[in-house]
């Protein structure tokens, strides 16, 4: 379905021609010859954009954007003008409008700037969507937990429901600091603005800035068109910074710039486009120590750690694992179709002596995979994939035998907690990268994620 498009100009040349040049892109149009006659037709029907000069008579265009935004707020409106200044402009857009357009209009850029403001909206009803998708949650959207450190950092979220306050989580992998963001985001003042989530370690170091900041057709090879940046996405509600101990140097700068000037500046444009939002990031390093070492600035960690969450280990607060197993059976129950609604004394049990390295992310993978293979209503112990290698049963008659199954659990312990690079976990272990290898053939280990998990799951005998 084609987007409809209100042209609002009293110059009667201009506006037939800029109607006519959006029709011929496939736009619906209709056209005002000034703000009143636009108004009341904003009132009778919906448009996906409206396109305003601002000297107008009878109304001009920043009042239309005023009444506009409190009628129709999710009808995205681009200001032309050829009077004022930029910051006239930049003005106009923190009172809503979406982006504008300086006379005389360059009809290709108008094009490129409805497009993108087209997207961003897009972007916003989305994000609308979403939140109402997890209204029905708990109001602390997933996040489970009775332990003392737990409910310490509810009531923290409960504080920052009444402000838009930057945050800083940290905390070692898989403990859930996604969903911290989350909770954060919809039980606070912005909850029906976008939350958009960024994986800063996902994104190579070339196209990193494009990625956060946007960037103009053109500034680099294979730019074919304009692009929305993160932060303009998130305009209004929250971006969640993961992993951002990994933004390069001159990137933290950059990011520096936009908190302080609360802009962005796309990449091969000039032009400021402001931004409202809540920064919230996470890392699962010591960003106190990068800084330290010169490996993250000074400044723009303070800029970012103005409210601090530490979230606990699983092995920390091992009496929400019985409240945490019981959520993931609900969860995948529901996922799978399926009645497996208890767990015996000898698995959780298991469960309660697991290390946890991988904390709740390895305790929901555990269950799930559990779910899976029971055959009952029960999750028996052998249905837990590292049940066997805790067992004290498995040791050994002799000594040497224990000391081989002690040294083999180790290895496979080290091995998990580095994610199976052989790098880390020969470090880790103070041996050689070689060394590494000939244990894992003298021990039969597993030498990927994916050996690992097909010696702990193996296939079920259908027959």
């Amino acid at each position: 379905m084609s987007k409809t498009i209100l042209v609002v100009e009293d110059e009667a040349m201009l506006r037939q021609t800029m109607a006519q040049l959006l029709e011929e892109e496939g736009y619906q149009v209709l056209q005002a010859t000034n703000g009143k006659e636009a108004y009341a037709m904003v009132m009778e029907r919906a448009f996906d954009l409206v396109l305003s000069d601002v000297r107008m008579p009878d109304m001009d265009g920043l009042t239309l954007l005023g009444r506009v935004k409190e009628t129709a707020p999710e009808t995205a409106v681009i200001i032309v003008t050829a009077y004022g200044t930029v910051q006239d402009a930049v003005s106009a857009m923190r009172a809503g409008a979406s982006d504008y357009l300086l006379k005389p209009v360059q009809f290709e850029d108008m094009l490129l700037r409805i497009q993108r403001a087209l997207e961003i909206e897009q972007l916003s009803r989305t994000s609308r969507i979403i939140t109402d998708q997890l209204a029905a949650d708990s109001i602390f959207h997933n996040l489970v937990g009775r332990a003392e450190c737990m409910l310490k950092l509810f009531e923290t979220i409960r504080k920052l429901s009444a402000v838009k306050s930057n945050v800083l989580i940290m905390g070692e992998s898989g403990t859930g600091k996604e969903l911290f963001a989350k909770a954060i985001h919809y039980n606070g003042l912005t909850r029906d603005k976008p939350f958009v989530p960024v994986n800063c370690g996902a994104i190579p170091d070339t196209l990193i800035e494009s990625e956060l900041f946007g960037h103009r057709r053109g500034a680099f090879t294979g730019a074919s068109r304009d692009k929305v940046g993160y932060f303009e996405a998130a305009d209004g509600g929250t971006l969640f910074l993961d992993e951002i101990s990994c933004l390069p140097l001159g990137v933290q700068s950059s990011l520096l710039r936009v908190l302080e000037d609360r802009a962005v500046v796309p990449v091969g444009d000039t032009r400021p486009r402001p931004v409202d939002l809540r920064i919230v990031s996470a890392s699962n390093q010591d960003l106190g120590q990068m800084v330290d070492q010169g490996q993250f600035r000074r400044d723009l960690y303070y800029r970012l750690n103005v409210v601090n969450l530490t979230l606990p280990p699983l092995r920390q607060r091992r009496e929400d694992i019985p409240l945490l197993v019981h959520h993931f059976l609900d969860k995948y129950n529901r996922q799978m179709n399926k009645r497996v609604t208890g767990i015996s004394n000898s698995a959780m049990q298991a469960l309660l002596q697991h290390e946890w390295r991988g904390n709740v992310r390895e305790l929901e993978n555990v269950i799930e995979r559990a779910v899976i293979f029971a055959e009952s209503e029960q999750i028996a112990v052998q249905h837990l994939p590292f049940a066997a290698d805790e067992s004290a049963e498995d040791v050994g008659d002799t000594l040497h035998e224990a000391l081989r199954q002690f040294e083999r659990q180790h290895i496979l312990s080290c091995l998990r907690h580095h994610d199976f690079s052989k790098t880390e976990t020969a470090r880790s272990l103070n041996i050689g990268v070689s060394s590494l290898y000939r244990k894992l053939e003298e021990l039969n280990l597993p030498k990927s994620a994916e050996e690992d998990r097909a010696q702990a799951w193996p296939t079920p005998d259908l027959a």
